[in-house]
């Protein structure tokens, strides 16, 4: 199933592309609110499994504006450093044994489509597979992670990478937690709509050039082993929010490094959720 976050409105987007709204379907069983329904996912699925063949409005007639992050306002934001082999080469480190783990702050979360306002510095892109908590995860096997998934999502780990590694310890989740630094969206996708949810394709472009573009199955540690990891130390609680990491790509990564710039459009996708779209404006 897909969802979205339309107007601020938990929808479903049916296999014929329309777009149902759950709590008028519903009749107010479930709230308008989409991070109010991952504590009851699994009566969402059911639900809405009955839902496909309402008509609904046509998903092509939803103006880009009205897409929301899909997870607004979760309890909790993971995100994990490192998780491709070949970004931790370009950035000059060995394969983690361990994944690095910080936080975006939550309000560095913004929807899919819009303007990111540039910080003064050297602000960097990395696409990340977002997936989002729909069961509570604590101490969970690495066969299980899956199940504790609600759905997956299109994510960018907008870095500004001096404020990143300013001070004698590294600032990861201070250079990461500007405002519109951890845009997510499109659409919300539970796992089984994949057929193999540990291969997935994702990549970012800017101005039309591509940047990023790699595998999931290239993970270190794939979703499961992250849930599993991270679920041995904290429990994970439904809306919960993983950025799993990055490919290659990304601007420190290169000679000469580049960086986002005023006018530069992002465009990054993960195939089976969709495209997120943002410009650089400056701050001034």
């Amino acid at each position: 199933m897909r969802f979205a976050n339309i107007s601020d409105r938990l929808t479903l987007v049916t296999t014929s592309d329309r777009v149902v709204d759950i709590e008028q379907a519903s009749g107010g069983t479930f709230g308008s609110g989409i991070q109010d329904a991952y504590p009851r996912w699994d009566e969402l699925l059911r639900f809405c499994g009955d839902l496909d063949a309402e008509p609904g409005v046509p998903l092509a007639d939803i103006a880009p504006a009205d897409f929301g992050n899909p997870a607004p306002a979760p309890r909790q934001v993971f995100a994990i450093g490192l998780n491709y082999a070949d970004h931790a080469a370009e950035s000059a480190f060995a394969v983690p044994e361990e994944p690095p783990v910080f936080t975006k702050f939550a309000s560095s979360l913004a929807g899919p489509y819009g303007t990111v306002t540039l910080p003064p510095g050297k602000v960097d892109w990395e696409v990340e597979l977002v997936i989002v908590i729909g069961r509570p995860a604590h101490r969970v096997a690495t066969a299980d992670g899956w199940a504790h998934v609600a759905g997956i999502s299109v994510g960018q780990d907008l870095s500004e990478r001096n404020r990143q590694r300013v001070g004698p310890a590294p600032q990861f989740s201070m250079g990461k937690s500007f405002p519109g630094f951890g845009p997510i969206g499109p659409l919300l996708v539970t796992p089984d709509e994949f057929d193999n949810p540990d291969d997935i394709e994702l990549g970012c472009l800017i101005n039309g050039e591509q940047m990023q573009k790699g595998r999931t199955r290239d993970m270190v540690f794939p979703v499961t082993e992250l849930i599993a990891r991270l679920s041995a130390i904290t429990p994970l609680l439904p809306g919960d929010v993983i950025f799993t990491g990055t490919p290659a790509g990304v601007g420190l990564g290169r000679t000469p490094e580049r960086y986002l710039a005023p006018g530069d459009e992002l465009v990054s996708y993960v195939r089976g959720v969709g495209e997120m779209r943002h410009v650089m404006v400056s701050d001034h």
